[in-house]
């Protein structure tokens, strides 16, 4: 590994590196406690606008850094060693658990994802194998262990997973989609197909997250990007109770969990009631309405736009504060994007964010 002796420690983590645990701003924020500062992270802020990425990614491919639990930690800690970030993300792919399944997944280059076979019939479900983690997706365990030793106490460690529907939708589409046509045509004419793909994906999903926070993951993040494609009434029939199902089962464990998904203005309250101890908030949604819309009771974690760290200085600036003045002296809150930092993002605007999030003051507008 490169470069981890620099390990920032951070105000209010302690001095000796000790592990605070439940202690540190992140894990405070997410129970909605107070807190010297807000705690900010990023979304993919492990990735291709980082140089020290670029290196790696130029000798291997990502699945080959997905399957390399030393390449897969190095590149988790990169930007923990670049920036005075609260809380670290692991380096993998949502879509990892669906190769042991039986999916023909593959990049390629310039396309993202591309799966081979994808699901269009209810014998293509049944097709579908179980999965155990512990197994098949042992070089992601074996990763968040070594994170973990690495941190030495820090910053927490988010684990994360895609959530069912995110999950199906690759599998059905073949990849990456605009409009999800196949998957809702899938879903409404085949209904028991699609509860069958949706409960074994429910039950992996569950399962693989039980076993992150078992190698140390301190806290879980479900991705459920694609979601809001879907009317209110659909993800209530059609999805929600099988995120509820994973969500279930990681409060069971005792950590935090963070439900993100992107234009989801409208389906906020039914996902607080599927679970999810904070709630992501993507960047179209004011955090004044989300907050209103979801009641007490849960954290929010957003949402600037990932097109403002394309922005000169002093327009950053603007748009940090103004994410800032929506959440004003709340507590509960985390300070991340709407999605994920896009790759032409420059270096140092994502170092002034943080600062700028961490010098915030509370009540002065500044």
């Amino acid at each position: 590994m490169t470069q981890l002796e620099n390990l920032p420690g951070g105000e209010g983590r302690g001095a000796t590196g000790l592990d605070l645990g439940q202690s540190s701003r992140f894990m405070r924020a997410c129970r909605c406690e107070p807190v010297d500062c807000m705690p900010v992270w990023f979304m993919r802020q492990a990735g291709r606008y980082m140089p020290e990425y670029r290196v790696i990614r130029a000798r291997h491919s990502l699945l080959d850094i997905c399957r390399e639990p030393e390449l897969a930690a190095e590149v988790t800690l990169q930007p923990v060693c670049a920036f005075d970030i609260d809380a670290a993300i692991l380096f993998a792919d949502i879509l990892l658990p669906l190769i042991p399944m039986g999916i023909d997944l593959q990049f390629a280059a310039g396309e993202g994802p591309v799966i081979r076979n994808a699901i269009s019939a209810a014998e293509h479900v049944k097709r579908l194998l179980p999965v155990d983690p512990h197994e098949s997706l042992s070089f992601v365990l074996e990763a968040i262990r070594l994170v973990r030793e690495k941190l030495g106490g820090r910053i927490p460690l988010i684990g994360f997973a895609g959530a069912p529907f995110t999950l199906a939708s690759y599998a059905i589409e073949g990849g990456s989609s605009r409009n999800f046509t196949k998957t809702k045509q899938f879903m409404y004419s085949q209904p028991e197909a699609w509860r069958q793909l949706m409960t074994k994906l429910a039950v992996l999903v569950s399962d693989y997250l039980v076993a992150q926070v078992e190698a140390g993951a301190q806290a879980i993040q479900l991705f459920d990007s694609w979601v809001g494609c879907l009317s209110p009434e659909d993800y209530a029939a059609y999805v929600q109770p099988h995120s509820q199902r994973v969500l279930d089962t990681v409060k069971n464990t005792g950590v935090p969990a963070i439900h993100f998904g992107t234009g989801t203005s409208l389906l906020l309250p039914m996902m607080k009631a599927a679970g999810g101890e904070v709630i992501g908030v993507d960047s179209k949604t004011p955090l004044a309405w989300a907050r209103q819309a979801l009641g007490p009771g849960v954290a929010l974690q957003g949402n600037l736009d990932p097109a403002a760290l394309l922005a000169p200085p002093d327009e950053l600036r603007k748009q940090v504060q103004r994410v800032l003045r929506q959440v004003a002296d709340r507590p509960g809150h985390i300070f991340n994007l709407g999605h994920g930092i896009l790759p032409e993002t420059p270096v140092e605007n994502v170092r002034l964010v943080v600062e700028l999030v961490h010098s915030w003051k509370r009540g002065s507008g500044e």
